[in-house]
């Protein structure tokens, strides 16, 4: 089964072939973040335009590398939600065109659902498994059973764990994106130098906007003093305290659940220390732990396609083909698709 995946929810346009779900056979990606760096943020409408301008040339050199064509195509799998709307409508407009044309049948995916299916591409995953999706937009908990029925179990309250992450290297002069910067700064730094605290959020869900606040005041307050203070250090001690909030709560919900399977998705699944410490944890207690490799951490549409190959399988009967009809949607629990 050969599945053309398509990838527009954000800044990066992706096209993808995969075969049967697992095998690769290319995942082109044109990504926008030069574009975006003197924002310090994606711009949606710029986002949209870029995507209008680069998707038929990056599908045209997916098909290339895997050395197949539309008709060689058993399914267009094609992200309809969650994300930017304008973005979003890029990807399924282009997918419905070439479902039309070529009369191949259109899989609508959820992002959230691509991104926890990018694991299966690359790992043998026993479920059911506990599901850490964090990302820029996304902070969930999800719960994955035996059917790959969805349970989102808790999210963030706020901010999301990568837009804290942008936040604070914004403040810090650092650039765009923050995630791997502060990742990289921190391991010249001091953990326990700086006081961070720790959210007082129920059950699996999350706030990061405390934390995230606490670092602003302290560099404002370092400023005004007149005082130096180390880029390193409060890297390292923001880090430490999110990622201990990430393990923990994360680690209590497959004890809860008595998994034996941890997933990481999403862009800040590429974070060493959150890779790092949640193994660490999980090990303790005999859980075996997968994350993507970098190339999947990232929006991509190889994980879409992987993703469809499975809604395929095991979706619901009634909303596993779309019509000429789908549209985007900006946001969507990943129980509701």
């Amino acid at each position: 089964m050969l599945i053309l995946g398509i990838e527009t929810s954000c800044d990066e346009t992706s096209v993808a072939v995969v075969e049967d779900g697992k095998k690769i056979l290319s995942n082109k990606i044109s990504s926008q973040i030069e574009i975006h760096k003197e924002y310090g943020g994606v711009v949606p409408e710029i986002a949209s335009r870029h995507h209008i301008k680069n998707i038929a040339a990056v599908m045209q050199e997916s098909l290339d590398e895997a050395g197949v064509g539309l008709d060689d195509m058993d399914y267009i799998a094609v992200t309809y939600a969650p994300g930017l709307i304008g973005a979003l409508l890029v990807g399924i407009s282009f997918a419905k065109a070439i479902s039309y044309g070529k009369n191949i049948p259109l899989v609508p995916v959820h992002h959230l659902k691509g991104h926890i299916y990018s694991n299966f591409a690359e790992h043998e995953v026993k479920l059911p498994a506990i599901c850490l999706i964090v990302s820029g937009g996304h902070t969930n908990i999800v719960y994955l059973n035996e059917e790959h029925r969805f349970e989102n179990l808790g999210g963030t309250l706020d901010d999301a764990v990568g837009e804290s992450y942008d936040k604070v290297a914004r403040v810090l002069g650092l650039g765009y994106p923050g995630g791997p910067i502060i990742d990289k700064l921190s391991y010249n730094g001091n953990p326990d130098a700086i006081s961070m605290p720790e959210p007082k959020v129920g059950g699996y869900d999350f706030s990061f906007s405390g934390v995230k606040t606490a670092v602003i005041n302290y560099v404002n307050k370092m400023r005004m003093k007149g005082e130096v203070f180390s880029p390193e250090d409060l890297a390292a001690s923001f880090q430490e305290r999110v990622v201990d909030i990430l393990c923990k709560k994360t680690i209590a919900a497959a004890l809860e659940k008595g998994v034996k399977t941890i997933l990481i998705a999403g862009g800040v699944a590429a974070n060493s220390a959150l890779r790092r410490e949640l193994s660490k944890r999980a090990e303790e207690h005999g859980i075996e732990v997968h994350y993507p490799s970098m190339a999947l951490c990232t929006d991509n549409a190889a994980m879409i396609s992987v993703a469809a190959y499975y809604k395929l399988n095991y979706g619901r009967e009634e909303g596993k083909i779309a019509d000429l009809g789908l549209n985007g949607v900006a946001s969507m629990p990943i129980e509701e698709d």
